[in-house]
C-alpha cells in the first residue's frame, strides 16, 4: 500500500471542508420551505435534513463516479488539481453564503475541477462526458423543476378546489413533512455523492486505491461531514428561498419539494449531477408563477440566477489560479 503523504492528507481535508460547506450552504435547500411554512421548527427540520441527507448519500455511487471519472482524466492530473478545485468551492460558496445566496456546489465542483485540470495539464485533462451530463442536468433542474412544481400545484388546486382552506392547510402541513424528507433524501443521493467522488478521486490518484471504486467508509465519512455542516448553518439560505423568493403556504411547499425531489431522483439514478439548489429554486418559481406571474419576487430570483451564472467562471478562475500558484511553489 502506498505511503500516505502530507499532500494527500491536506487534499482530503480540503475535500471534507468543501463537503462541510456543501452541508452548510446547499443542504438547507431541502428544508427551506418546510421551515418557512412553519410546519417544522428549524431545529427539527435540521435534524431531519441531517439524517436523510446522510441516508441519501448512501443510496448509490452513480453520481460519485461521474464526478470522479467524467470531468478530468485521472491519468494526467494530480492531487494539487483536486486541492485547487476544493479551494475554489470553499472560497466562492462561503462568500455567497455570507450574503444569503443559494449557490450550486455542483456547478462549483465541475467548474473547479475544470479550471484546476486546465492549470495542471491543459485541455488534455478535460473529458467531454461529464460536461454532457452537466448540460443535461441543467435541463433537468430548470425545466423539470419548474414544470413539476407548476403542474403539481395546479393539480392540487383542482383536486382541493371545494375543500375549506383551513383543512387544506392542515392536510398539507402533514404531507409537507414527507415531501421535505423526500427532498432531503434526494439532496443526499445527488449532491452528497459529488464530494464522495472527489474524495475517491484523490485516493485513486495517490495510489491508495488501485481502481476507482468508492469505499463504504468514504461514503460514511463524507455523508457525516455534510450532516454536521447542515446542523450548524443555513438560516440565511432558508430565509432567501423560503421567505423572500415567494410567500409559501403548506401546499405550495409540498408541490415545490415533491417536484424538485422527483427531478433530482431521476437524475441521480441516471448518474447526472445536477444542482439541487437550482432545482428547488425553479420548482418554487413554478409554484409561485401558477398563482400569478407577479407572485414571484423576480428581483430576488434575479440575484439567485446571477449567483448561478457567476459560479462557473468564478470557480473556474479561482481553481486555475490556486492550482498554478501551488504548482509554482511545489
Amino acid at each position: 500500500m502506498p505511503d500516505i503523504s502530507l499532500l494527500l492528507v491536506v487534499v482530503l481535508l480540503l475535500v471534507l471542508a468543501a463537503e462541510f460547506v456543501n452541508g452548510w450552504t446547499d443542504a438547507p435547500n431541502a428544508i427551506a420551505t418546510v421551515v418557512s411554512t412553519r410546519v417544522l421548527s428549524p431545529r427539527n427540520a435540521v435534524i431531519m435534513a441531517v439524517v436523510l441527507n446522510i441516508a441519501g448519500a448512501m443510496t448509490g455511487t452513480a453520481v460519485a463516479k461521474t464526478i470522479g471519472k467524467g470531468f478530468v482524466d485521472a491519468n494526467v492530473i494530480n492531487l494539487v488539481t483536486v486541492g485547487g478545485a476544493m479551494i475554489s468551492i470553499i472560497i466562492w460558496s462561503s462568500f455567497a453564503a455570507y450574503f444569503g445566496l443559494p449557490t450550486s456546489e455542483s456547478h462549483a465542483l465541475v467548474a473547479g475541477l475544470t479550471g484546476a485540470g486546465l492549470a495542471t495539464a491543459g485541455p488534455d485533462a478535460l473529458l467531454w462526458e461529464g460536461w454532457r451530463k452537466v448540460i443535461i442536468g441543467l435541463g433537468f433542474s430548470t425545466f423539470l423543476g419548474f414544470g413539476f412544481g407548476y403542474l403539481l400545484i395546479l393539480a392540487i388546486a383542482w383536486l382541493f378546489r371545494n375543500t375549506p382552506p383551513s383543512k387544506v392547510k392542515k392536510i398539507f402541513g402533514r404531507l409537507q413533512i414527507l415531501s421535505a424528507a423526500f427532498m432531503a433524501l434526494g439532496h443526499g443521493s445527488n449532491d452528497g455523492q459529488k464530494f464522495i467522488g472527489a474524495f475517491t478521486l484523490a485516493l485513486f490518484i495517490s495510489g491508495i486505491l488501485p481502481t476507482f471504486q468508492v469505499p463504504i467508509w468514504v461514503i460514511f465519512l463524507c455523508a457525516g461531514v455534510m450532516g454536521i455542516g447542515t446542523s450548524v448553518g443555513g438560516w440565511r439560505i432558508i430565509k432567501t428561498m423560503g421567505i423572500r423568493l415567494v410567500k409559501l403556504e403548506t401546499y405550495h411547499g409540498f408541490a415545490a419539494e415533491t417536484g424538485a425531489a422527483s427531478a433530482i431522483q431521476i437524475a441521480s439514478v441516471l448518474g447526472i449531477p445536477l444542482s439541487t439548489t437550482h432545482t428547488i429554486n425553479t420548482a418554487i418559481m413554478g409554484v409561485g408563477a401558477s398563482k400569478r406571474f407577479s407572485a414571484v419576487r423576480w428581483g430576488v430570483a434575479g440575484q439567485i440566477v446571477a449567483a448561478w451564472i457567476l459560479t462557473f467562471p468564478v470557480c473556474g478562475l479561482i481553481s486555475w489560479g490556486a492550482t498554478k500558484l501551488i504548482l509554482l511553489f511545489a
